[in-house]
């Protein structure tokens, strides 16, 4: 086996598997002794290249035989700065969750909360609530008619806390469940029937690739990452679209429709799996 360098700006699972591997390193970091000493740099054969473009990782791109990057979106940013696109492969971020069927997972959940067994659950969760979306959730959540609907808020006791302070004045408290610092959101994801996502970050969203998995229809705005995994009824013009509402309550509406879509994203989430993700990249690492 031909021995590999690579290097990283996240070390994610993924990363750890690679470098599990025996033919499979991390290229050293440059010592303080090698400054003083004007030795060569190492650049690996392999850069997974993540976020912005940020200066230290220009000459790694430059000097590395190929570039993993998460998204198309990402692709053109890099063809952008004049970096040869025959080097770069697109690998979409792995899912790795025990996957349980949605159907019990729900009934447990709707005897917990004394709700009726055929509520349908709306989801939004994130770590950043305004840069994710959470007014225009509301928003979205305010302008839905189905009547057997609760929406679900989960985050982080600031973001919550933030949040219900604003809805205070709105009446929307007995249309929304809100978990705080909960520790299952896998269990979340199978309850929910839509996730929706309406941020205004253009990096890919892992959480719609959850929801995915977990058989959720999901709603993303188009100027997101995520929105290359997703079909064109998912796809949201902007975080303030103001057609999802409608289309969403169309679906709740379609329960027919709904199933062959959940049925749909879990086939296509199951392509990102860790196992069939180190598949591709192996692939991308004989090319080297």
């Amino acid at each position: 086996m031909k021995n590999i360098t690579i290097d990283f700006k996240v070390k994610t699972k993924i990363i750890n598997r690679l470098l599990e591997k025996e033919n499979i390193k991390k290229v050293k970091k440059r010592t303080f002794l090698d400054k003083l000493t004007f030795a060569k740099k190492e650049f690996a054969d392999v850069y997974f290249h993540t976020g912005s473009i940020k200066k230290e990782d220009i000459e790694k791109i430059e000097n590395a035989k190929k570039i993993i990057v998460n998204s198309n979106k990402q692709k053109s940013e890099l063809i952008k700065q004049q970096v040869d696109k025959s080097k770069i492969e697109i690998i979409y971020p792995s899912i790795d969750a025990e996957y349980k069927k949605p159907k019990e997972v729900k009934k447990q959940f709707c005897e917990e909360f004394n709700l009726d067994t055929n509520t349908m659950f709306v989801f939004f969760t994130a770590q950043n609530f305004k840069n994710s979306g959470s007014k225009e959730f509301i928003n979205i959540v305010n302008n839905l008619n189905f009547k057997n609907l609760k929406a679900i808020v989960a985050g982080d006791k600031k973001e919550i806390s933030g949040l219900r302070f604003q809805l205070s004045k709105e009446g929307l408290d007995e249309k929304i469940l809100f978990f705080t610092d909960y520790n299952d959101l896998n269990r979340l994801f199978l309850v929910a029937d839509i996730f929706v996502l309406p941020t205004h970050t253009k990096a890919f969203a892992k959480n719609i690739l959850r929801a995915m998995f977990f058989k959720c229809a999901v709603f993303v705005p188009s100027t997101c990452a995520s929105s290359e995994i997703v079909d064109v009824f998912a796809t949201m013009m902007m975080p303030s679209d103001g057609s999802a509402a409608f289309k969403i309550d169309a679906l709740l509406g379609r329960k027919e429709d709904l199933k062959h879509i959940k049925k749909q994203n879990r086939i296509t989430a199951q392509e990102f799996t860790i196992d069939k993700n180190l598949e591709k990249i192996e692939l991308i690492l004989q090319s080297v």
